[in-house]
């Protein structure tokens, strides 16, 4: 999953909780809201009558009564005032009933007693909480729709920002990871950014690359020079061993110790031709403007080695439409590439095996052709190094120097050609080769 997708998911769901956190509690908190709007809307009108009293005296509302009450047409408010014999103070703000013309109602009553000329008095005044919370679901609605404006606007916001603080970190994979084709030969310009973090990765993986390269770019130019020095005393031993060969004064002891010598010289020869082959691929030193049938291709490989065939018979099944062309190769490279590995299919199969090669033909996707056989396999552990030059595995077609994969592998990197790999030992090996579209011509 991709950074920007996590954070887009992070802001998303952590602004999703506080909301569902701001709903689950907004009744409450719209209550808490309404009880104390209230409780000051009491304690305001608790000191308009006492202005009251202090500026026309306690007569204004007792008219010599003991008591005074008065209510609103409907009984959502009332005040109260009597004469009380009690001189402990009383102040405070409570829920409680209240019996108005047989009508039982709940109010939130202030109760407050005060001093007039030595006389205490006792002041209620009280407000249905029916008046109160008939406010609170349109608060709660009203509210609802502001945070949900809010979430909306500051999600919005979160994600611009995200994805403009992430740019950088964007430009810095598609120039310097996506789609970038090893040895890295193009000098890329640092990306322009404030981020420090980013300027820093960006720095560094400049520096990787540019080693990278320059170590191999010495590991090339050392396999090249090496492989064109070792032909010279090569061929110089091989000319001498085969005129020693030919002399006739030589025991026969002698001779089968040079005949073994040159078969070992022989095999030395072919590793240096072909890390000559690997390094002269992999410095781009062929073309890749001819065009061949795929088909043509498999039957000019089995001409050369279809005779191995027939002692361990072998069953051969080529099943590939004629019609299909390669474009853009070089058809020695990709000769060279089917030739071995159906050399090391024959190799390493049984007797009366069998070797089968097919297409998978993918509309708009990749042209594959799949090689397998029911050969020896290769074990688990040699899977991973079976393209790497010179490893040497237990058994199976990794065994030996491993060069004829590794040549392989660099036709299909010099091709753009994915290849892998899939072996059961003792079952048989499958090698699935995807051609991309621009060398397919279906």
């Amino acid at each position: 999953m991709k950074l920007f997708t996590k954070l887009t998911l992070y802001i998303t769901l952590s602004k999703l909780a506080i909301a569902l956190l701001f709903v689950l509690s907004l009744p409450f908190l719209v209550e808490q809201i309404a009880s104390g709007f209230t409780n000051n809307y009491l304690r305001q009108q608790q000191e308009k009558v006492k202005e009251v009293i202090a500026r026309r005296g306690i007569e204004f509302y007792l008219q010599n009564n003991k008591s005074y009450g008065s209510y609103t047409l409907l009984k959502e408010e009332y005040i109260s005032l009597e004469a009380t014999d009690n001189d402990y103070f009383v102040d405070t703000i409570e829920n409680a009933q209240r019996i108005l013309e047989s009508d039982t109602l709940n109010y939130r009553i202030l109760m407050h007693t005060f001093n007039v000329r030595n006389n205490y008095y006792l002041l209620e005044i009280g407000k249905t909480t029916a008046s109160i919370s008939q406010y609170n679901k349109p608060l709660q609605r009203i509210a609802f729709y502001v945070l949900g404006g809010m979430i909306l606007f500051t999600i919005f916001a979160d994600l611009v920002f995200t994805r403009f603080l992430l740019l950088p970190l964007g430009r810095i994979i598609k120039t310097k990871l996506v789609n970038r084709k090893f040895p890295f030969r193009d000098d890329i310009a640092p990306v322009n950014t404030s981020t420090t973090d980013f300027k820093f990765l960006d720095n560094s993986l400049i520096l990787l690359m540019d080693r990278i390269h320059e170590a191999f770019e010495k590991e090339r130019e050392f396999t090249a020079n090496a492989s064109h020095e070792l032909m010279t005393p090569i061929s110089i031993l091989q000319n001498k061993m085969e005129n020693l060969i030919d002399d006739s004064n030589l025991d026969e002891v002698l001779q089968q110790r040079l005949v073994d010598m040159q078969r070992t010289l022989n095999r030395l020869k072919k590793i240096v031709r072909s890390l000559l082959l690997i390094s002269r691929i992999e410095n781009e030193q062929f073309s890749r403007l001819e065009i061949s049938k795929v088909k043509e291709l498999v039957e000019t490989v089995m001409e050369e080695i279809g005779h191995r065939l027939k002692e361990p018979e072998i069953t051969f099944q080529v099943h590939i439409n004629p019609k299909i062309l390669f474009k853009n190769i070089n058809r020695d490279l990709m000769f060279q590439l089917f030739y071995n590995l159906i050399n090391n299919a024959i190799k390493y199969n049984k007797n009366k095996g069998f070797i089968r090669i097919s297409e998978i033909e993918n509309s708009g996707k990749a042209y594959q052709l799949i090689i397998e056989d029911s050969g020896i396999g290769i074990s688990k552990t040699d899977l991973p190094a079976i393209f790497n030059r010179f490893r040497k595995a237990g058994s199976g077609e990794g065994s030996g120097y491993g060069l004829g994969l590794s040549i392989v592998k660099s036709i299909c990197d010099y091709h753009q050609i994915l290849i892998s790999v899939d072996s059961t030992p003792d079952q048989g090996t499958k090698f699935t080769l995807s051609f991309p579209n621009q060398i397919v011509i279906i």
